[in-house]
């Protein structure tokens, strides 16, 4: 059985207080009651106050592997925003932002659409072309 990763939040800042990880093989799933038992992070909150997303297992992976790190939640979207470290300075904190591989799903729609656009505006320039040049070879017969 694989068990995504669940993501504790703090509701008013949206800051993570808990991630369990992703859990494969011979594991059960559990429910909320049982991590504020098992997290000490979780256990010294009011669970009133702590928000929950589930992540499928597997999601994200490629930002994990760029070394992003979950470390608020976007409260009105609840999606997580990720850290990814900065190659050129590590010492210095980076703003939580949405997760590189959703950015990157974004521009490919966006670059796909404009490729479309594009496509259409030529065809229409060369239609308005050979109109002029057919009107030209009309007015000067």
């Amino acid at each position: 059985m694989n068990i995504g990763s669940k993501i504790y939040f703090d509701k008013i800042t949206g800051d993570v207080i808990e991630n369990t990880g992703e859990r494969t093989g011979a594991v059960v799933e559990t429910t909320r009651e049982q991590d504020f038992e098992v997290y000490i992070a979780l256990s010294e909150r009011v669970p009133e106050t702590v928000g929950m997303i589930q992540l499928e297992y597997g999601a994200y992976a490629s930002d994990f592997a760029e070394g992003g790190r979950i470390t608020r939640v976007d409260l009105s979207a609840l999606k997580p925003l990720f850290t990814y470290p900065d190659p050129t300075d590590p010492e210095t904190p980076q703003e939580p932002r949405p997760a590189l591989s959703s950015q990157v799903e974004e521009l490919k729609q966006e670059n796909t659409l404009l490729k479309a656009q594009t496509t259409v505006l030529s065809e229409r320039t060369d239609f308005v072309e050979d109109v002029i040049a057919e009107m030209a070879t009309q007015v000067y017969k």
